[in-house]
C-alpha cells in the first residue's frame, strides 16, 4: 500500500487556491515548531460567504496537501459552515494521512480558524 493516497499526490503536485489575497479581510498564520511547516491562509468575505481563499504554505507534501484541501472544502460556503470544518473532515477528503502527518491536517484547519478570527475582529 502506497504511504499516500492518490489524492493527497494530486493535492502536493497541482495545489489549489495557491497564493495571496491583496485585499483579504481574513489572515491567519499558523506554525509547527517540531516539524517546521509554516501555513498562511487569506479569507475574502462577502456576507458571509467566503468567496475567495488562498493559502501560502512552507513545508511537507502533507501540509501542501492539506492546506489545498482545506481551501476546497469551505471556499464558497457561509463563514458558520467554515468555522465547523475539523482536520478529521481534510483527512476525510484526502482519503487518509499517514498517522505521522496528521499535524498537517491540525495546521490546516488552525490556519482557517486563526483566519477567521481576524476576519472577526476586522468587522
Amino acid at each position: 500500500m502506497a504511504l499516500y493516497s492518490e489524492k493527497v499526490m494530486d493535492h502536493f503536485r497541482n495545489p489549489r487556491n495557491v497564493g495571496v489575497i491583496e485585499d483579504a479581510n481574513g489572515i491567519g498564520e499558523v506554525g509547527n515548531a517540531k516539524c517546521g511547516d509554516i501555513m498562511k491562509m487569506y479569507l475574502k468575505i462577502e456576507d458571509e460567504i467566503i468567496t475567495d481563499v488562498k493559502f501560502e504554505t512552507f513545508g511537507c507534501g502533507s501540509a501542501i496537501a492539506s492546506s489545498s484541501m482545506a481551501t476546497e472544502l469551505i471556499k464558497g460556503k457561509p463563514v458558520s459552515e467554515a468555522r465547523q470544518l475539523t482536520n478529521q473532515a481534510v483527512v476525510e477528503a484526502l482519503d487518509g494521512l499517514p498517522a505521522h502527518k496528521l499535524h498537517c491536517s491540525v495546521l490546516a484547519q488552525e490556519a482557517i480558524e486563526a483566519a477567521l478570527e481576524d476576519y472577526e475582529k476586522r468587522k
